[in-house]
């Protein structure tokens, strides 16, 4: 029997993404959260990590809260003309089911001992200051897919505040999550902590889908 197509849309629908193979989705009633193990192969990751060590550079926050602590690690906008990077981004798309057009480039994260990001949320506060800036031309985000590259020894967990879920980095691990409720509006239950690496190096790479069609602002 024929695999069904991929569907291509402007959001992702959860019934799509829990039918691919060892998908869990977590039992939570406030936050649709996705996880798959292997999702990235010990190749891929590797490809990643090298990339993301040649662009690294330290990472910022939007609507700047005076904790110059709250995000500590390093980050990089993975280049989409790299057909390498290209085959990444087309697989997450193909996950997701979201049409490729919705998405901002893959970024990616490194985490050395100390380094963490507070707990935040992926979506732009409406009522923040930057709102305006990040989301006038594409909207808010909607989905975010985040995929851990590697194993540190000890720490660099994800932690969903909200909803009382941790989760481990794991090489090839693959986290997805709705960032907003079924009417639309922005979710806060979906608040996490990439918290503190305690031993050795955390690579992640991170994509957002947006409400419209991505355009750099």
């Amino acid at each position: 029997m024929p695999s069904p197509a991929i569907p291509v849309a402007a959001d992702a629908d959860p019934k799509w993404i829990a039918s691919h193979p060892r998908v869990q989705r977590v039992p939570r009633r406030n936050l649709t959260l996705f996880i798959q193990r292997h999702f990235l192969t010990a190749e891929e990751c590797t490809g990643l990590i090298a990339r993301i060590e040649a662009r690294r550079r330290p990472s910022t926050i939007a609507d700047a809260n005076g904790d110059t602590a709250f995000r500590t690690s390093e980050t990089c906008d993975l280049d989409t003309a790299d057909p390498f990077v290209a085959a990444i981004d087309e697989k997450l798309a193909a996950f997701a089911g979201i049409d490729p057009a919705f998405g901002e480039p893959i970024q990616g994260q490194r985490y050395a001992v100390g380094q963490e990001f507070k707990p935040h949320t992926d979506y732009f506060d409406p009522a923040g200051l930057d709102f305006v800036r990040y989301c006038s031309l594409s909207g808010n985000r909607t989905w975010t897919l985040m995929v851990y590259l590697n194993q540190p020894s000890a720490g660099g967990a994800t932690r969903f505040v909200k909803i009382g879920k941790m989760v481990q980095p794991e090489s090839g691990k693959l986290l997805a999550w709705n960032n907003r409720l079924e009417t639309g509006r922005c979710n806060d239950s979906s608040l996490h902590h990439g918290m503190k690496v305690r031993s050795g190096v955390k690579y992640i790479i991170t994509k957002w889908y947006r409400e419209k069609i991505w355009v750099e602002s």
